[in-house]
């Protein structure tokens, strides 16, 4: 796999601001830089500033380009405004989640669907199958993006000099066709931290010059994969491979809203999809938080504080920056999922006591 490693084209800016790095879905990613808390901590209360190449962009376009995309993911594609974007999954014929994804919808038969990166090959390969009786052409354009995200309050502030966009007009799960420090780019008002912010989708000749712009525009610190996943962790947000998996469906993991039984066309895994949004899943995500020192991490199991009777099982967990404490989330037996529930994680060995509560543990205040 060594020989076979991607470097993003900002992997050089990376090195020199002395990022440690992690293989992740096959890209060598940086996972940190000054470190996790600094990091985490600059996103909550400034900006942070992320290298977010490694994501998948799939195009489609032609006169059923909607129409295929209806058939292919449980969204209602179709009815997305030019312009704006939706949160969507794609499923195999059983209901089972393939992946999470964002669909912007760039122009009357344009759509650009963006995957996660472990799985972006993987949905580029069902989109050309499903795509197959549309009038539409699917091509998986990974490669003709870098994609630069600048999270935080600030993220306007910092952002808008750079910019002939009124940001302050941009609505959430929103792109625009703009220009970011001179260099053609689609901006969109989304993000995976919980906080306000910016994914820019750039090409990748222009991805350093537009990187340092923005690091030189203000008060923002690089950021790398590991607080990514503690800030998405408190803002209660799923990750592929942790909270959703091939064996849930997304009313299993509490998204039941994404799937849009009601839109006019079939669509692959309506059948088994159907079938679920009647039944009351065995198992529920919920929040854990615990005043130990110590974590829940994944795979841990959540067990009955009463005779350690296992009934549930860890998907994401870490000490929260924000908190003060660990947080994790986990799917418990529904009987055991309610808020103020007093249960308990296997760390190791030690039962260690912990708490139900709702998510998301944070939720910014504007």
């Amino acid at each position: 796999m060594g020989t076979d490693i991607r470097r993003t084209p900002l992997h050089d800016v990376h090195e020199r601001l002395g990022a440690k790095f992690t293989d992740f879905a096959g890209w060598q990613m940086p996972l940190r830089y000054t470190g996790d808390v600094a990091e985490h901590t600059a996103v909550r209360t400034g900006a942070g500033l992320f290298d977010l190449t490694h994501m998948g962009e799939i195009l489609l376009s032609g006169p059923q380009a909607g129409q295929a995309l209806d058939y292919a993911l449980v969204g209602h594609a179709s009815a997305i405004g030019v312009g704006r974007a939706r949160y969507t999954m794609i499923c195999a014929d059983d209901g089972g989640i393939l992946d999470d994804l964002i669909v912007y919808r760039t122009g009357e038969q344009d759509y650009m669907v963006v995957a996660n990166a472990s799985n972006a090959a993987l949905v580029a390969g069902e989109l050309v199958d499903r795509a197959e009786d549309f009038d539409t052409e699917v091509r998986d354009a990974s490669t003709d993006y870098a994609l630069i995200a600048v999270q935080g309050p600030n993220a306007v502030s910092l952002l808008a000099p750079l910019t002939p966009t009124d940001l302050s007009t941009v609505k959430y799960y929103a792109s625009y066709p703009t220009t970011v420090a001179g260099r053609p780019a689609l901006l969109a008002r989304t993000g995976y931290t919980g906080e306000d912010g910016f994914e820019l989708f750039v090409a990748p000749d222009d991805a350093e010059a537009v990187w340092t712009a923005v690091a030189d525009s203000g008060e923002i610190l690089p950021c790398g994969l590991s607080c990514r996943d503690t800030l998405r962790l408190e803002a209660g947000m799923p990750l592929y491979g942790n909270e959703l998996t091939t064996e849930l469906t997304p009313y299993a993991a509490g998204l039941g809203r994404v799937v849009k039984l009601d839109k006019p066309s079939d669509f692959v895994g309506r059948a088994a999809l159907a079938k679920a949004a009647g039944e009351t899943p065995a198992r529920k995500l919920v929040g854990l938080v615990t005043e130990s020192r110590r974590a829940p991490r994944h795979g841990y199991p959540v067990v009955d504080p009463a005779d350690g009777a296992r009934i549930g099982e860890v998907t994401s967990g870490a000490p929260s920056p924000t908190l003060g404490h660990p947080v994790a989330m986990a799917y418990v037996d529904a009987d055991r999922a309610v808020p103020g529930s007093a249960l308990a994680v296997d760390i190791r060995g030690t039962i260690t006591p912990v708490d139900v509560v709702e998510l998301p543990f944070y939720r910014r205040s504007s």
